[in-house]
């Protein structure tokens, strides 16, 4: 599959744009069923799409943070579960590979004038997603605690651990760091995080077979390891909505949280003043002597299902335009980086861009990425709990990983 993505994340993004206005919902008949993940921004969006309910329409939305996992089932049925879907850089790839997506071209044509080029995710010459916001994993710090540890804001992970030593010599938290580290897909990303900053290959070269079992992957699983002893001992249970939990608890002083949290934690709510004011974001650290912060870039958009009917599709575009219009990025300035035509740079936004100028690598959009990731979140749990060495670990992976990729045809 030659997919090639129009999306350039960069520094450019942030920009501001032309502005176009998307003058009521326009739906006239028809049922839009939108599935999302669950953060500030896909709120936002939902609440937007949703004012287009009634006058002859119907209009759902579901945010469900288990999305991911949703997504192909809903688009297999006939008709379709979910009309539409929230889509990243992973989940299309999953939903393509089984051509349960159908191209946009014909409604933005239609319906889409005010889509920027760079939203148009294109593949085969066909847009079959449009992104709304730009994301990545980057340091989340207080500043109060660096200080009162006497410490710099580290720009590499063995920087992070001195810090994290420094906080808990001093006394000012026993459990300094957080991380995304819930078995399942949250800690598979954290390994391909690391391992990129590694500078690690998934696959050899023009093949979809294994590569991760060498140095590389050692030392990454090692690095992973290593942080964990700086985590609250439930880490395998924390997603980001349990991360940003403990942030805004005051519980935490360095975490590599997405980008789309930036806003959640200063906003004013769920936290104390002090916190807020005391958190400040940096660009993902480096590791091992490398130069790119070891995060991965993404993008976040909707693709609708090919099963949807002519009728709900029209429905499911206009309602998602509405929800991602440029009324609703000026509304909710902070909530994202956000893609859309006239959003303003925000100052929580800084992260991600400092992840992108400083080289960030785009989370790799291969048909068999999937099931890779897949693999190595169901496998690393027994080695950060020392049940398996780094080599066994990385052997199990790779097993589990041929076993799907034979399943699905790719090897």
């Amino acid at each position: 599959m030659n997919m090639v993505s129009k999306l350039a994340v960069s520094a450019a993004f942030v920009l501001a744009g032309a502005s176009t206005a998307y003058a009521g919902c326009g739906i006239a008949s028809g049922s839009a069923k939108l599935l999302a993940n669950d953060f500030p921004a896909s709120q936002a969006i939902a609440a937007a799409a949703t004012a287009c309910d009634g006058g002859g329409a119907s209009v759902t939305v579901n945010l469900n943070k288990d999305h991911k996992d949703l997504i192909v089932a809903a688009f297999t049925a006939n008709p379709p579960e979910f009309t539409a879907s929230h889509v990243t850089n992973s989940t299309l790839v999953a939903v393509m590979n089984d051509g349960l997506a159908q191209p946009l071209d014909g409604l933005i044509a239609k319906h889409g004038g005010g889509i920027q080029d760079m939203q148009k995710i294109t593949i085969d010459g066909k847009v079959m997603a449009v992104a709304f916001m730009a994301n990545a994993q980057h340091l989340f710090y207080r500043k109060d605690i660096l200080d009162a540890a006497g410490v710099d804001v580290p720009g590499t992970y063995e920087g992070v651990l001195a810090a994290a030593k420094r906080i808990r010599e001093k006394g000012l938290m026993e459990y300094p760091i957080a991380g995304t580290y819930k078995a399942g897909w949250n800690l598979g990303e954290e390994f391909v995080n690391m391992y990129l900053g590694h500078g690690g290959e998934f696959f050899k070269p023009g093949s979809a077979q294994p590569a991760i079992n060498n140095a590389k992957g050692v030392a990454t699983l090692n690095m992973m390891k290593a942080l964990t002893e700086y985590m609250n001992p439930d880490y395998l249970t924390h997603d980001s909505n349990a991360v940003q939990a403990e942030w805004e608890a005051g519980n935490v002083a360095m975490t590599n949280l997405w980008g789309s949290r930036a806003g959640a934690v200063t906003d004013g709510e769920g936290s104390t003043a002090e916190i807020e004011s005391n958190t400040m974001f940096a660009a993902a650290p480096t590791v091992s002597g490398g130069s790119i912060p070891a995060t991965t870039l993404w993008w976040d958009g909707f693709a609708i299902a090919k099963n949807a009917s002519a009728a709900d599709a029209e429905a499911s575009f206009l309602a998602v335009m509405n929800g991602i219009s440029p009324a609703m990025a000026a509304s909710n300035a902070d909530a994202a980086n956000w893609l859309i035509a006239g959003a303003k740079p925000r100052p929580a936004g800084k992260g991600v861009v400092d992840s992108a100028v400083g080289g960030a690598s785009p989370y790799p959009m291969l048909p068999y990425m999937g099931a890779m990731h897949g693999a190595i979140g169901a496998e690393l749990a027994d080695f950060l709990q020392g049940k398996e060495s780094a080599e066994q670990a990385l052997a199990d992976i790779e097993a589990a990983y041929v076993a799907a990729a034979t399943e699905k045809g790719f090897l």
